[in-house]
């Protein structure tokens, strides 16, 4: 089986994506933070490890 490099992107954003929601979950307790950071990802989550 061979992965490709859009497989790894597609991965990645997935990934980005729950470890923004579950940190904005976690911190906020709301569904809509959650979605808005969720759709952010990425951008969230290296923001957080900035502020924190």
């Amino acid at each position: 089986m061979k992965s490709g490099k859009g497989d790894a992107v597609k991965h990645g954003i997935s990934f980005g994506s729950a470890l923004a929601i579950a940190i904005s979950w976690s911190l906020n307790k709301s569904i809509i933070w959650a979605i808005i950071h969720g759709i952010f990802s990425w951008l969230y989550v290296i923001y957080y490890v900035i502020v924190r």
